[in-house]
Parts: structure tokens; sequence; C-alpha cells
């Protein structure tokens, strides 16, 4: 048990005994203890296999990998039409959890054996653009922040796609995706000053602060 997911769940109000429940199913299954991206986060031989998550209406367990599990009964649903990856359970009661126990087991287990085979995810193209895995994972578990990027226009898509790609390691691509979230919310481009023009714009001086 990681005391740093002592403290994050110390916190939570509303959906505290139900991920109690998951994180004391996801232990159960051996998986080692992290808070990444500021939530419970469980890992096989440092790969990330499910995080857990709470929302306004409902909790989460979700699979990094959750496209490639079998999901025989169709329990797993898509955190939004842009994933390419991930699939969860959503949870609204105890009693659910409780119920479909040895079934989260199953597909955990499940999971660990995906990444003892080394599988991957073929991500499909977006207008051209294949995005990382850590793009997929922080979009997954913030739907504003998905739907404000996917609402930019494809050439500040294509801009950022340049940018956070282009960082070789996948902390300094996680922590681009993060340190940008603010400015996309905003509906700016890479290239945008705060005042909303563009730097390259002879009007600008390029003397504004860059978010």
């Amino acid at each position: 048990m990681n005391p740093k997911v002592d403290d994050f769940l110390s916190k939570v109000k509303k959906w505290h005994p139900e991920l109690e429940m998951l994180r004391s199913i996801a232990l159960n299954c051996l998986l080692t203890e992290e808070l990444k991206w500021k939530q419970p986060c469980y890992t096989y031989q440092d790969n990330n296999i499910l995080l857990l998550g709470q929302f306004k209406d409902y909790c989460a367990l979700s699979f990094f990998k959750g496209v490639l599990l079998q999901d025989a009964n169709k329990l797993l649903q898509s955190p939004g039409e842009n994933s390419q990856s991930v699939m969860m359970f959503k949870f609204t009661t105890l009693e659910q959890i409780i119920e479909l126990e040895s079934t989260i087991k199953a597909y955990i287990f499940e999971a660990i054996e995906i990444e003892k085979a080394g599988l991957k995810v073929t991500a499909k193209s977006n207008d051209k653009l294949i995005f990382p895995q850590e793009f997929q994972e922080i979009m997954s578990k913030d739907k504003a922040y998905n739907d404000a990027f996917f609402s930019l226009t494809p050439g500040r898509q294509r801009a950022y796609h340049i940018f956070f790609t282009s960082a070789k390691q996948s902390k300094t691509i996680i922590s681009r995706i993060e340190n940008y979230r603010d400015r996309i919310l905003k509906g700016f481009g890479f290239n945008d000053c705060t005042c909303g023009m563009s730097k390259k714009m002879p009007n600008c001086d390029g003397s504004h602060k860059y978010i």
C-alpha cells in the first residue's frame, strides 16, 4: 500500500468506499501501487495496468490496454470517442463492485498476461496523426481536455502533435501535455499569444507572455 494513495483516498468523499474496494482488488492481484496523474495507478514490472478514477456520476477502473481484453460480456466502456486504447469499468454503487469482484480480478489477470506477452495497441490515424500512448492515457481521464483539444483546428492539432511527440522521454511527453492543458482549454494554438494573435503577426511585438 502506497502512502501517497492513502493520502489521496483520505480526501475522497463521494466515492471513498467504492475506490477503497477497487484498491483492495487491485492489490490482491499483486500489482504495484503508485500515484500517477494524481490518481491511484497499478503497475506490473513498471508497466501501467490500470488506473482508478472518480467522476461526478461514477467511479471507474480503467485498463490502459483495455481494447486488447476479450470482454466477452461487454462490461467495459470507452471513456470517449477518441480513445484508442483505454477501456473502463464504471460503478455507481459498492454493491456493483462486490458482485463483480471475481470478474474484475479475471480481467486484471488477463491484462497482466497481455503485458507479459508484450502486446501493443495499434493506434489508428487521426487526420494522419498518430498520438503517443501518454497522450491517450491523459485524454482518456480528462474529458474537458480531450474535447478542447479535438475542437482545435487541424493545423493547431498538428502543431501540438509535433511538439508533444518530439520529446524523446515519456516523462517529458507527459510534462508537455500537462503543462499545455490550460492553454488548450482556452482555445489557443501552440503559436498563439495570450492576446489571441499569432506571434508571426506584425501587430504582435513578441513581448506577450506565452502560456
